[in-house]
């Protein structure tokens, strides 16, 4: 596998294309992917093309990777989000200690990450590091998963986060945290198994921790001495691509299911689904849509590569307007979706159809918190106005 390159990791999801899809309904029973469904995507290298060459990764496009993730989407909407999830975590990894990253891929380069960042834990100092404690929720893919990014605040001696706040993102190995059992019972992405997870006490040395600012503001990368363009693309930038893409992806799965409905429809009338130049209106308006947020999740990423590699780096501004680009993208297809599904008629709900799978992994992938709208717009709008918000919640994930 270390001698694909990022179109031959296309290559072998298109293989395995009809397998990926037909897995739709053993995920979502399970309540996590299936055992072979992990194992295509393994094997396809998919998890690699943000990966660090040095460690058996492409080092790819991060426009590649968002690609490949929309086409595993668009086959099964559970095992595309899990690809575009745990396939950013390599990109982060690449700015960890050296340390970590040999003990996390020294072995075997094809070892999977979890995450989530959000900081529901505290760390506390001790001699060579942190104790770390608190449960998270939202982990996806993680039972294929042996490590796993968690994010925390940083604590004081007596376990209280400091002030001002200071976010980490903490690397730990599968036996230093529980993944909670049935704690993912939810009405989409159910094949996604996005459990819950719980560290007590755990031991975090010093080298096995990321400090969040520098992340985001591109800071680690430099400290790193990476030189490949792509480790310098926003953080905010490059963690929604493989949501959003998912997303979408999983919209131009159902659009394409949809279509494949309507072409041998009758409805209750006995007209022909066919026939009806409003629900072929409707069809041709929600593939535009479609295709529109792809174009402009795609080009968003590209013009964001394209200025790091000309060696500027993109302002808050700049993100902020990005971040909105990628939201956008995600409701647009979305709304779009809504749009065909409601004229796929009842028969479309029935638990043998794909199209309603598809169409509850759609809105669920939209209620994931990089999809909210509200502070990316306000900050976006304000940077048109040449202003930048204060510190806060405006600046969040931006």
């Amino acid at each position: 596998m270390t001698d694909q390159t990022s179109g031959t990791v296309l290559a072998a999801i298109e293989e395995h294309s009809d397998e990926l899809a037909a897995l739709g309904p053993a995920n979502e029973q399970l309540g996590q992917l299936d055992d072979q469904a992990a194992k295509v995507l393994k094997e396809s290298g998919v998890v690699r093309l943000l990966q660090p060459k040095a460690f058996g990764g492409y080092e790819a496009h991060p426009a590649e990777f968002a690609e490949t993730v929309m086409r595993i989407a668009q086959l099964e909407g559970a095992t595309g989000w899990v690809a575009g999830i745990v396939g950013v975590h390599p990109w982060e990894m690449a700015m960890a200690d050296p340390r970590v990253q040999e003990e996390v891929w020294g072995s075997d380069p094809d070892t999977w990450i979890a995450s989530p960042y959000a900081p529901m834990g505290v760390l506390t100092p001790v001699d060579g590091g942190w104790t770390l404690r608190g449960r998270w929720q939202f982990s996806s893919g993680t039972d294929h998963c042996d490590w796993i990014f968690l994010g925390a605040m940083m604590g004081d001696a007596h376990g209280a986060p400091v002030m001002p706040p200071t976010m980490m993102h903490v690397i730990l190995p599968r036996a230093d945290y529980t993944i909670v059992p049935d704690s993912w019972d939810v009405v989409g992405l159910r094949g996604t198994g996005s459990k819950d997870i719980v560290v007590e006490d755990a031991f975090i040395p010093s080298y096995r921790v990321l400090e969040y600012t520098k992340v985001a503001e591109g800071i680690a990368a430099k400290e790193a001495g990476l030189t490949d363009t792509g480790y310098h693309v926003p953080f905010s930038c490059v963690f929604p691509l493989g949501i959003t893409s998912a997303v979408i992806g999983i919209c131009e799965g159902a659009l394409a299911h949809h279509a494949a409905w309507q072409a041998s429809r009758t409805t209750v009338s006995g007209a022909a689904s066919k026939d009806d130049p409003y629900a072929l209106y409707a069809l041709s308006e929600a593939a535009a849509d479609i295709a529109a947020s792809r174009a402009a999740l795609v080009d968003n990423v590209t013009r964001m590569y394209d200025a790091v590699a000309r060696g500027h780096a993109p302002t808050f501004a700049e993100r902020a307007a990005g971040r909105r680009t990628q939201v956008q993208a995600a409701w647009r297809a979305v709304r779009a979706l809504d749009e065909v599904v409601a004229r796929s008629g009842g028969n479309a709900m029935r638990m043998d159809n794909p199209i309603q799978r598809f169409w509850r992994d759609a809105h669920t992938g939209l209620a994931h918190a990089i999809h909210v709208p509200g502070p990316t717009f306000h900050a976006a709008g304000l940077g048109d106005l040449g202003l930048e918000p204060p510190a806060g919640p405006l600046r969040s994930m931006i």
